[in-house]
């Protein structure tokens, strides 16, 4: 599992690619998260931009960040200006790129398994929902992924923390996924349960 900004990069650059937006996670999106009038939608770890993109054929005005700019000059060569791409490290950045009035939609595809701190940038990023905002985490199921690849995947303990982090939570599963759609973060944590290895 990739660990560093640069073992990202390489990994891109060497051609490794990740699972393709499916059908069900399409429905999923359109049912669950449809774009309101102006509204505006954060892709974090948008990787090459497919997620991003689709968001945007939704109707939403999409800001997409990437820790790669193997992975961003790619999304930019597929899908054109559809997107706003930035160069971002979501835990360790000041954000001061994305929009200070926030975003009808956050969504994080598997990306939760790789933040160092999952609880704050969690809750840092559910702080950036507009009013009647909300976050998407779409991550592969521990029980469903192989044990040499556990650590792109969420178990159910660890689901389970990220559900009690949130005041209105919607979990369904696609395909060996868990997609959650929350709204309204809870009360920041004193400490931060939800520990994985840095992507």
């Amino acid at each position: 599992m990739f660990t560093s900004q640069d073992e990202w990069d390489r990994g891109y650059a060497d051609g490794r690619r990740y699972r393709q937006l499916s059908d069900n996670e399409r429905t999923l999106l359109a049912t669950h998260v449809p774009p309101p009038d102006a509204g505006r939608a954060l892709d974090v770890g948008c990787g090459v931009g497919e997620l991003a993109a689709h968001l945007a054929g939704l109707g939403y005005d999409v800001d997409a960040v990437d820790w790669s700019e193997t992975a961003l000059a790619e999304a930019r060569t597929r899908h054109g200006e559809v997107a706003r791409w930035l160069h971002l490290d979501v835990e360790d950045d000041d954000g001061e790129a994305l929009h200070a009035d926030g975003y009808a939609l956050i969504t994080l595809r598997f990306v939760a398994a790789f933040l160092t701190d999952r609880d704050r940038t969690l809750h840092a990023l559910g702080r950036r929902l507009r009013p009647a905002g909300v976050l998407v985490v779409i991550t592969p199921l521990a029980a469903d992924t192989p044990a040499e690849r556990r650590g792109i995947a969420l178990d159910e303990d660890e689901l389970a923390a990220l559900h009690n982090r949130w005041d209105s939570v919607e979990r369904h599963a696609t395909e060996g996924l868990a997609f959650f759609g929350s709204a309204r973060p809870a009360p920041e944590p004193v400490h931060s349960a939800g520990q994985s290895t840095r992507r």
